[in-house]
């Protein structure tokens, strides 16, 4: 097949566009480098996908488009809240006026979107699809990631498009930066830091490494009973809380810090665990990589690229 990877030099994009490679696939990427690394070796187009131009120089002639591109990560949500909603939402509206009709479309969409409801108590952890949606305060900087995706959700529902909505819960992987949790302990315990700070220990994640969501996301894809519905990609086999993953990190790398707790993120909701029933009904996914197995190949990819 002929894919596109919007987004495909970020974090998911490059997991996933070397893997379509892998299988066969044509795979051409679309990318600002505005994050993400020009280190693939395929067909690269380099664009701003918020300028309408930008468009003119994309070809036509897709099986299937991937769009990843957007402004992830909490700081750079709460740095420049009205560029997430400006870039999140122009690269979706142009990418919809663009495409043609039948080509069958992955949006990325995000565990962001419960977190409202979750902190509020009116959602239950696991979490399955069909919960209400809460935004808690409209103005609030943190909520403008959520906000634009599920604004993004309901466009592509509406397009008229054969789509898959994924929502993804704590992937992780290597190269994937340094601002999300597994990654920024293991560039923490290399540095030797000590004491040891650790923010929210008691909080809860279900954390999925990037080979399983990638599989989640092909699978997805191939799948005809899965168009036109929201899933979950995530793994929900094996939640942890903050402070034991700290000490899994410690134990990979060897060292033993003092340890001074302090409070969560504002904002960082305090459980976050997907219901897969959905995504295993459709494809028969079963996640194969375990939490310290996982930890310990970021954690050596961290080491060896820092």
């Amino acid at each position: 097949m002929r894919i596109l990877v919007l987004g495909g030099a970020g974090f998911i994009g490059a997991h996933l566009t070397r893997r379509l490679v892998a299988d066969g696939h044509a795979v051409t990427v679309v990318d600002d480098f505005s994050r993400g690394r020009d280190d693939l070796g395929y067909d690269i187009i380099q664009a701003d996908l918020t300028d309408p131009a930008a468009w003119e120089r994309i070809p036509h002639g897709w099986d299937q488009v991937y769009h990843l591109a957007a402004v992830v990560g909490v700081r750079n949500v709460e740095k420049d809240p009205a560029r997430v909603l400006r870039i999140n939402t122009l690269a979706l509206s142009h990418l919809l006026d663009w495409i043609e009709p039948g080509t069958k479309l992955f949006f990325a969409s995000t565990s962001e979107a419960y977190a409202g409801g979750v902190t509020a108590g009116v959602v239950p952890v696991p979490t399955g699809e069909t919960v209400p949606l809460h935004i808690q305060d409209v103005t609030a900087p943190r909520f403008t990631y959520a906000i634009s995706k599920l604004w993004g959700e309901a466009a592509v529902a509406h397009s008229g498009l054969p789509y898959v909505i994924g929502r993804f819960h704590n992937v992780y992987g290597p190269r994937m930066g340094a601002d999300h949790v597994v990654p920024e302990l293991a560039l923490r315990s290399l540095k030797g830091e000590d004491p040891f700070i650790v923010y929210g220990s008691e909080q809860h994640r279900a954390f999925c490494y990037i080979d399983d969501a990638v599989e989640a996301m092909v699978l997805l894809m191939a799948a005809p009973e899965a168009v036109g519905e929201i899933v979950h990609i995530g793994d929900d086999t094996q939640e942890t809380n903050i402070g034991d993953l700290v000490g899994l990190v410690h134990g990979i790398a060897g060292v033993k810090p003092a340890l001074e707790i302090a409070p969560a993120p504002a904002g960082s909701v305090a459980r976050r665990c997907p219901d897969l029933t959905k995504l295993r009904t459709l494809t028969g996914y079963a996640p194969k990589v375990s939490l310290e197995d996982g930890v310990r190949r970021t954690f050596d990819w961290y080491r060896e690229n820092g």
